[in-house]
């Protein structure tokens, strides 16, 4: 047993920062004396002080020995892992590499078609094949949830040359699909199971939150520990457990998509988050959990809103068999609303943000920097949101059912590399896409390089963008054009 009190990189860069020297390496600011006074009004001084580089007694992220090694030795303890890299590129970095590290040119990957878009990144980057599974849909909530495990056997006894199985725990929405199950049936073809658990950092911590990926049979699980837990924007981790995967090819890939000068404010970030959760993290969690068990309680008991829960037994779903209870989604369409138009109330009239919005739902996070005054502006937001009801929009009917359909007449790669020529939409149907496009956030594309373009989907993005959606990864945000593999 590891000392979980120790933060030995946290450390280390205090000692280099109460260390007097004449810097002459990057960065250029030098300690933050060169920062724009703009920047240092918001942010002060001091902050840069900690901006520092590759020092010696700093470590080296691609070659650890000292206390970076040290600070990965005491995540992976703490986070039940065989050996654990930082991450500061992000998540979306962690599954590219883990694409990578599995797949070649050519192998095929068994993933869900409610990827993130860090995910088509990796297919592009690879050359790997998608054979997407059609996630479990509930149509009446109008939310796409995990793949069954029954999907996954079918997909792999149709392919059994696959190299790798990705699926993503928890979804966006914060639900589990039985991720045991998955394991198992992956494993009987000895290929190794890879996790997108960037919402899911804190499961490892207390007992009433679901299964955390590594303890339910991943290989490997990637984790944005800034999304829920204390480290700063873009600071992840990538967990790998047991021998199916080559640590050797992650390390390598890693150095692909990670930036060659790493940030040690997220460097230590991540070392202090897994000190404070390694040491307090189930007192923190329990806060947590009784922030959010307030707000699920109070809201659902305002009249036209609805909480999403897990189904009761008789309504039993192998798509959903477990739900993150800091993940708060409540379905507004009971107000005669789009969770667009409610959003934009809660946010520019209440001061509520929510995490994301969609057609039916607003989500929200909860986590362990929330305080009993946020659970009370939530509340008051509602009911303030139910009583304006009826200025509210009107709901439109359409569902996400457009993403089941995918049809791939080129792989990823192929397509995103290949000529293109940018066509007004309405010409754009039936054509090969040759980018990314999704809604964001969650970041689940509707449209990827090497997709058919459909009526469908083009109608789906122009009516999210219409009630005040945002579309992202695409050349013209506005969407007047999209960009097709040429003829």
């Amino acid at each position: 047993m590891l000392n979980q009190n120790q933060t030995p990189l946290l450390d280390a860069l205090k000692a280099c920062v109460a260390s007097p020297h004449a810097p002459f390496y990057t960065p250029g600011h030098k300690g933050g004396k060169g920062i724009s006074h703009l920047l240092a009004d918001l942010l002060g001084k001091a902050v840069f002080c900690a901006d520092l580089t590759e020092l010696a007694g700093l470590d080296n992220l691609f070659a650890p020995q000292g206390v970076i090694y040290e600070a990965q030795e005491l995540a992976a303890e703490a986070f039940g892992a065989l050996k654990t890299w930082f991450l500061v590129n992000g998540s979306t970095c962690g599954v590219e590499a883990a694409i990578l590290a599995t797949c070649g040119e050519g192998d095929k990957i068994i993933l869900p078609r409610n990827v993130h878009s860090s995910a088509i990144a990796g297919l592009i980057v690879s050359g790997a094949i998608p054979i997407f599974v059609n996630p479990e849909y509930d149509a009446v909530l109008d939310i796409a949830h995990s793949i069954t495990p029954t999907a996954l056997e079918s997909a792999l006894q149709q392919h059994p040359d696959a190299k790798a199985v990705l699926t993503v725990y928890p979804t966006y929405y914060g639900v589990c699909g039985d991720l045991q199950a998955i394991a198992k049936i992956t494993h009987q073809y000895n290929i190794p199971l890879l996790v997108d658990e960037a919402h899911g950092p804190h499961f490892a911590f207390h007992p009433q939150l679901p299964t955390p990926a590594l303890a339910a049979g991943a290989d490997l699980t990637v984790q944005s520990i800034h999304k829920v837990l204390g480290a700063m924007t873009q600071a992840s981790m990538l967990h790998v457990q047991g021998h199916r995967i080559n640590i050797d090819r992650v390390s390598k890939a890693l150095q692909l998509v990670q930036s060659t000068s790493p940030s040690y404010l997220l460097l230590a970030s991540l070392d202090a988050a897994r000190q404070q959760m390694a040491v307090d993290g189930k007192y923190l969690m329990s806060r947590t959990l009784e922030l959010a068990d307030n707000a699920r309680t109070r809201i659902s008991q305002i009249p036209g809103l609805s909480i999403l829960e897990i189904p009761p037994k008789e309504g039993f779903s192998p798509g959903f068999i477990a739900l993150d209870r800091t993940r708060l989604t409540v379905n507004v369409s009971g107000l005669g609303s789009t969770g667009f138009a409610a959003d934009d109330i809660l946010d520019e009239q209440l001061g509520v943000t929510a995490e994301f919005s969609s057609l039916q739902h607003l989500t929200f996070i909860i986590s362990l920097g929330n305080t009993q005054a946020d659970i009370e502006q939530l509340v008051q937001g509602f009911e303030t949101i139910a009583l304006l009801k009826k200025s509210l929009l009107r709901k439109q009917s359409l569902s996400t059912q457009v993403q089941k359909n995918y049809e791939s007449q080129l792989s990823p790669r192929e397509a995103f590399f290949a000529v293109s020529e940018t066509l007004p939409l309405e010409y754009a149907s039936d054509r090969i896409c040759a980018e990314i496009v999704c809604p964001y956030p969650p970041g689940i594309p509707i449209l990827m390089p090497g997709e058919v373009i459909t009526k469908a989907a083009l109608e789906y993005l122009q009516q999210i963008q219409a009630m005040g959606g945002f579309i992202s990864g695409c050349a013209d945000t506005s969407l007047k054009t999209l960009k097709v593999v040429s003829c």
